[in-house]
């Protein structure tokens, strides 16, 4: 018999699987974010508080010993970039708050007759279908700003002294893309 200390409890790595309720909802406030944080960093850059920028608003922790520090090009990059991505993961928040307002909170907003409502005559028939509709369109919608969250963590990652995957300037390239046509696509079909 040996008098090791008991091994340490593992914990589960939180990147793999679906993330908790908690952590999607802190991930979509720090998604939410993202476009302040962007335009602080790229205006602490410009008045010369690139340490500032670096560490508050881009979120980057400390450098490893020996690193040097970002210039003022790659700060400012980094902050355009997330304030992209910020303005990204606004369309989502937009479905999220409209999922909450429309789905969770029906009888509370609309308190019109309900004959012609999904779910209707009655309030509870269609208060059920509309939470029914936007349970999905909650949840997609955390999902896609847990996934900005992350994809910003990776593109920031030379702040940090890590490396940056190879896969990441393309994604947020594609996702800013895929964002801007939503938008215009949505434009063009309103009356």
């Amino acid at each position: 018999m040996t008098n090791r200390p008991p091994a340490a409890v593992r914990r589960p790595d939180s990147s793999s699987g679906p993330p908790r309720l908690a952590a999607a909802a802190r991930h979509a406030g720090l998604a939410v974010t993202l476009f302040p944080a962007g335009a602080l960093a790229v205006c602490s850059t410009l008045t010369g508080h690139r340490e500032a920028a670096r560490r508050r608003w881009l979120r980057a922790g400390p450098l490893p010993l020996g690193a040097p520090a970002p210039g003022v090009a790659r700060l400012v990059f980094h902050g355009a970039l997330t304030i992209l991505l910020g303005v990204l993961a606004l369309l989502p928040a937009g479905v999220l708050a409209l999922a909450i307002a429309r789905g969770l909170l029906y009888g509370f907003v609309d308190q019109a007759p309900h004959d012609q409502s999904w779910g209707g005559p009655s309030l509870a028939g269609a208060w059920l279908a509309h939470f029914a509709v936007a349970l999905p369109c909650a949840a997609l919608a955390l999902v896609i700003l847990t996934g900005l969250t992350r994809l910003n963590r990776h593109t920031t990652a030379p702040l940090r002294g890590e490396r940056r995957p190879a896969w990441a300037l393309p994604a947020a390239a594609v996702s800013c893309a895929l964002g801007l046509f939503f938008v215009i696509a949505f434009v063009h079909q309103l009356p």
